[in-house]
C-alpha cells in the first residue's frame, strides 16, 4: 500500500535557516560576553526546540540570564534573518508540486517556533501547500522525542506507516524514527555515520522525487 503523508522539517530542509540559526545564536551569545562558533551550533543546539537551545547555552556558560530572555533574542534575531536573506532549499517547490499532484497529505513537523513558521511561509510563500502544521513548541518534549511526529499523523488521521519525513539532523531523524516513520535525510554532513540509522540518505529534494516515484 502507498504511502501518502509527506512531512517536512523545516530548518534546513524547506529553507536554509541552520547558518541564519547559527548566526542569531552567535549574536545573542556575543551580547552575553561569550564567544560560541557554527560548529559549536551543529555540535550542541542543531534540531534542538529553542528552549532546549536557551537552555544549553545557559549551562555550559554558567549564564545567570534568565534562558527565556535568550529564547526570545534568539527568535527575534533568526525571524529578522529570514525576513533579510532566507531562501527556499533547491527543488523544494518542484517537491511540493510533486506531491501535490500525487495527491499527498503534506505536512511540517518542526521544532521551530510558531513566530519563525510563519516568517518561513511568507518569506516562500508556501503556507497553502501544508495541510497541518505542528510546532514542537506545543509539545511537552521536543525532538528527539517523536511527539511532533506524531501529532501530525494524528491530526492528519493516518497512521505512522503512512508517513514519510524528510530531516536534515540527527535529532530530526532519530525522531521520525522513533515515531516509526519512513526517514529519508538531506544531512549537512552525510559522512556522519549516524545518519546510516536513516532509511534513506540523499543529496537534494529532486532525488527525494525520484526516490517517490520509483519507491512508492
Amino acid at each position: 500500500m502507498k504511502k501518502n503523508t509527506f512531512i517536512f522539517d523545516m530548518d534546513g530542509v524547506i529553507i536554509d535557516s541552520e547558518p541564519i540559526w547559527r548566526d542569531a545564536q552567535i549574536k545573542v551569545l556575543a551580547n552575553q560576553n561569550v564567544t560560541i562558533t557554527a560548529q559549536d551550533c551543529i555540535q550542541y543546539t542543531m534540531g534542538k526546540r529553542i528552549d532546549d537551545v536557551a537552555l544549553t547555552w545557559c549551562q555550559l556558560y554558567q549564564l545567570s540570564v534568565d534562558p527565556k530572555v535568550i529564547e526570545k533574542e534568539i527568535i527575534n534575531s533568526v525571524v529578522t534573518l529570514i525576513g533579510e536573506k532566507g531562501e527556499a532549499k533547491e527543488g523544494l517547490y518542484e517537491l511540493l508540486d510533486y506531491l501535490t499532484n500525487n495527491s499527498f497529505n503534506i505536512a511540517l513537523g518542526t521544532s521551530s517556533s510558531i513566530p519563525i513558521i510563519n516568517a518561513v511561509f511568507r518569506k516562500l510563500n508556501i503556507s497553502f501547500y501544508f495541510k497541518v502544521v505542528c510546532s514542537a513548541d506545543n509539545e511537552d518534549y521536543g525532538k528527539p522525542h517523536p511527539a511532533v511526529y506524531l501529532n501530525v499523523a494524528k491530526k492528519l488521521k493516518v497512521t505512522t506507516n503512512d508517513c514519510f519525513v524528510l530531516e536534515d539532523s540527527v535529532t530530526g531523524m532519530i525522531a521520525a524514527k522513533s515515531a516509526s516513520m519512513k526517514t529519508l535525510v538531506i544531512p549537512e554532513n552525510a559522512k556522519d555515520p549516524r545518519f546510516t540509522l536513516a532509511d534513506e540518505i540523499l543529496t537534494s529534494m529532486f532525488d527525494v522525487i525520484d526516490y517517490l516515484k520509483v519507491s512508492n
